[in-house]
Parts: C-alpha cells; sequence; structure tokens
C-alpha cells in the first residue's frame, strides 16, 4: 500500500473481505471471527492490507512452527526453485524427498525410526488419518477403532468418525482423562486411573459390544477438544493396554509435532512409542505435506493402496527438512518447554483475578484458557464413583508415581476435586473480539468454544510473549466489563467451532 492513505488502505481491506464474503463458501471459518487480510508477516507478525500488525497466536492452526517466512525456509525453497528440480513428483524418488524423510526418520521416538516405514498422502493431515485407518484395518484384518471422547482428527468421512463430534457412531468412544470437566467427577490420578480400567474392561468383557478393534488412535494433547493434556502414566497404560492386546496405537500429532509440547513429539513425555504415527502441519514447514509413519510389519498393503495426487510436493519437503533440522540442532523443544511452564504460570494468576477465568492448562506452547460463566447457578456436586462399578480407589498418597498405581485396595472413595462452572463461549468469542482489538490473533477451542488458545511459533521471543500475555489479560477485563455492564446476553454469538484442516 506504499503512496496510498489510510483511508485507501482501509477500502482496498473492506473490498477484499466483501468480495471474500459473496464468492467463498458459507463453511469458512476462520475469516468469520479474524476480519484481516494478511499482505506480509514474519516471525509471530502480521501486516494487513489495512496497515494494522498483529501477533499471530494461530500460527496456521499449528502449521508454523518458525513463524511466517522464517528465512531458513524460505532459503530452502528457494534453492529449489533454482535448482529446475521438478516441483510435483508423486511418489517417484528425489534427493529432496531423501533429504526429508532421512532428518524426519532422525527425530522419531526411540524404538520407532530404525524400523520405520513412510507414506506420503494427499496434503492435509485428514487424508493422513485416513491412511492409518486404512494401514491397521488391512493389517490385522479388523474393522473396528477405539478413539476418544474430545478427539479430533480432520473433516474427511473416516477422521470424522473417530473424532468427538462424530454424527455417527461408527467406532467405539473411550472416555479421555481431564482434570478440569473429568467424566467421573473425580480428576487427578483418580480420574485417569478410572479412564483407564474403563477401556480395559470394554476390552475385556466379552458382552461390551465392542470386538477387537483394528487400532486405537489418541492424541497426546487434545487441541481441538480444549488443549487437554493425556497425564504420561495414562498414556503408557494405552501403550501395554494395546500391545497385550496386539491391537496398533495410533498417535496423532499432527499438531503436537515438531516440538510444540516442549518434546519434539508429545509421545516422547511419556516415553512411548506408538505402531503408527500421523504427521502433518509443521513438519511441511508451512506448505501442505502429511505422512504416516510406522513400523514396519504393519506394511502390509498392496500397491496403489493409498495414493494422493500431491503426494510429491518438493517445496513441503525442503522447507520441512530445514523446519525439523531447525528445531532440533536449535533446541527448540527445550524452549518451548521452559517458556510454555513460565507462560502457563503467568496465566494461571488470571483464575485469582477473574471468577470467569476457570482453567489454564497446556503443555509447552500448547497452551488453553477456559472461560466459565460464574454466575449460573453452580451444579451439584458430582457423587462418588461407586466401588462395585469402577473398582475401590484408594487415597492419592498411595497412587504411584504419576497417579496410575494399583488401586486394588478398599480404602474410601475419593470425592470430587471441583465442580466446574458451565462454559462461556460467547464470553470466549468477546475475548477473541477484544485480543484482535489489541494486535493479538488466538484461536477458540473446547468443546463449547469457550477455550481461548495460544499456539505462537516456537521462536517467539521473551518480550513478544510478555507481550502476548498482557494483550491477553486486558481482552479478558475488557470483555468481563462490557458483560458486567451490558449483561451476558449482549454478547455477539460466537462464530461455529473452528476446525483446523
Amino acid at each position: 500500500m506504499a503512496g496510498g492513505t489510510s483511508g485507501d488502505a482501509r477500502a482496498v481491506h473492506e473490498g477484499i473481505l466483501r468480495r471474500q464474503s459473496a464468492r467463498e463458501s458459507s463453511a469458512r471459518t476462520y475469516a468469520r471471527a479474524l476480519p484481516i487480510v494478511p499482505v506480509r508477516a514474519r516471525g509471530l507478525t502480521i501486516e494487513g492490507a489495512d496497515g494494522r500488525r498483529y501477533l499471530d497466536c494461530l500460527s496456521g492452526a499449528g502449521t508454523l512452527a518458525l513463524g511466517h517466512n522464517h528465512p531458513v525456509v524460505l532459503e530452502a525453497i528457494r534453492r529449489v526453485l533454482d535448482s529446475g528440480a521438478p516441483l510435483s513428483v508423486l511418489d517417484l524418488a528425489t534427493p529432496v524427498k531423501d533429504a526429508f524423510v532421512t532428518e524426519l526418520f532422525r527425530t522419531l521416538p526411540p524404538g520407532l525410526a530404525d524400523r520405520s516405514r513412510v507414506q506420503f498422502c494427499g496434503p492435509a493431515g485428514t487424508d493422513a488419518v485416513e491412511a492409518a485407518l486404512k494401514l491397521v484395518r488391512t493389517a490385522t484384518g479388523r474393522t473396528g477403532i477405539l478413539a476418544f471422547t474430545g478427539a479430533y482428527h480432520g473433516m474427511t468421512a473416516g477422521a470424522l468418525a473417530a473424532s468427538g463430534g462424530a454424527p455417527d457412531v461408527q467406532v467405539a468412544r473411550l472416555p479421555y482423562p481431564q482434570d478440569y470437566r473429568c467424566p467421573f467427577g473425580v480428576g487427578g490420578p483418580h480420574g485417569a486411573e478410572l479412564a483407564a480400567r474403563w477401556t480395559e474392561s470394554l476390552l475385556d468383557d466379552p458382552k461390551s459390544g465392542v470386538p477387537l478393534p483394528a487400532g486405537m488412535i489418541l492424541e497426546p494433547v487434545q487441541g481441538e477438544g480444549g488443549v487437554i493434556p493425556a497425564p504420561d502414566d495414562w498414556l503408557r497404560r494405552m501403550r501395554r493396554l494395546t500391545a497385550d492386546r496386539s491391537i496398533p496405537l495410533i498417535a496423532d500429532e499432527i499438531q503436537t509435532g515438531v516440538g510444540r509440547t516442549g518434546a519434539f513429539w508429545a509421545v516422547d513425555h511419556s516415553g512411548v512409542t506408538p505402531d503408527v504415527m500421523v504427521l502433518s502441519k509443521a513438519i511441511g514447514g508451512s506448505l501442505p505435506l502429511a505422512v504416516i509413519v510406522y513400523r514396519d510389519d504393519l506394511d502390509v498393503w498392496q500397491p496403489g493402496a493409498h495414493a494422493g495426487t500431491f503426494r510429491g510436493n518438493q517445496l513441503a519437503m525442503a522447507a520441512g527438512t530445514a523446519t525439523l533440522a531447525y528445531v532440533r540442532e536449535n533446541a527448540l523443544a527445550e524452549r518451548a518447554a521452559a517458556l510454555g511452564t513460565r507462560m502457563l504460570t503467568r496465566l494461571a494468576e488470571l483464575t485469582h483475578v477473574f471468577p470467569c477465568v476457570g482453567d489454564v492448562r497446556g503443555r509447552g506452547l500448547m497452551i488453553g484458557v477456559e472461560l466459565v460463566n460464574p454466575d449460573a447457578d453452580h451444579p451439584a456436586s458430582h457423587p462418588a464413583p461407586l466401588a462395585s462399578d469402577v473398582g475401590d480407589v484408594g487415597d492419592a498418597a498411595d497412587v504411584g508415581a504419576g497417579g496410575m498405581g494399583d488401586l486394588s485396595g478398599t480404602a474410601a472413595r475419593p470425592e470430587p476435586t471441583r465442580t466446574p462452572y458451565p462454559a462461556a463461549p460467547e464470553l470466549a468469542a468477546a475475548v477473541q473480539r477484544e485480543c484482535l482489538q489489541r494486535g493479538l490473533i488466538v484461536e477458540l477451542g473446547g468443546r463449547h468454544a469457550s477455550v481461548v488458545r495460544l499456539l505462537p511459533p516456537l521462536t517467539i521471543s521473551d518480550e513478544q510473549a510478555t507481550a502476548v500475555l498482557d494483550r491477553l489479560t486486558d481482552a479478558v477485563a475488557a470483555a468481563v466489563r462490557h458483560q458486567e455492564s451490558h449483561g451476558p446476553h449482549q454478547q455477539h454469538q460466537p462464530c461455529p467451532a473452528q476446525r483446523a484442516g
């Protein structure tokens, strides 16, 4: 917009948004809540067509591990463009692909890297999920899938069927452990133990109605489900349950991978080695790329069993190699762990200042702030689970490290740890709008779109992190003031739940 006035820039901005609204599908999501027109971007910062600048804590729904237009990514792309190499090669071998696979395998969990196969998929994570489901069904000869409440695995038919919002029941749905809204009203190690016991009972009960499945798919941290990290001991328990029953374990690391949670892969926190890993988003260095990596003994499908025209995207592989190497060589996962801990500590202070901040949670630089309605009638405490239903549960002091010890004793049942207030999606949408007015881009997620999500690039500086937290805190305060003066029903209605592809 050089040489133009601010009025000209605003007119261009509004014109583009108007044409988008007139031309594009009503299925669009982010554009509804974030009416901006990006024209330039670098690192954490986006500049809009109207000249406004924003701190981007959406990062392409977690795609931009290094932020926008990182120099190592741009250089890798330019190298391929300047070389005259073909840009799309289906599944043919190329030096660019060879370098990508070599770097990818270098980062994989121990026990998988030395016996892996990789399948390049269509360029979205949801197609990789489809490939993973197809793979385990082919390898086992079984059809059923185990998935978890709150899950999000994509927007194609098979991926949707395994997600928490599935309209039809095509998979067996299991409880995912969480503290704040524990399905058993317990939370903590006890809640995780009950969730694990439910799964074990379902698998071993011949009258459960669930035959031995082809696989179990889970997210080590549920992102769209509300930023809910799985307890490490629970993940190890799921690994044992599946391994003992020859059920392939699929880890969906589409959003959690490449350092996001403070480890290169989120399963690394627990030391779990899955049978299949579903990877996308950050592995393409900002460009479309999706793969599955899996144990070599599962590699039984026939040629052409899974394919995709754009699975040979050379620019994405070059950008991905540069991103994977940069994160590994510069210890950005460790940096995400340390900075994320500091950010979570400061955000936790909001729960003492604003009653509407119900919970702050996350892992690394995958952070969620759940907003609630503290003025609603407080629901009655959930009764403790009956011993006859789930087994007697001992005192917390008796639980082993990580909260998954032997609970075969007959000690008193635990009381609920907390009874959360109802979710406040209208307030969350208001906070998102207030953030945007202050130059901060955030996403909403969770069961009721009431969780404000932060997914900053791993390259965010300490100063930028402070600015993000300052703007978010100010936005919460402004939204609360507005609600107090106008009432909760005067808030704009939130947009439909935003889903990342």
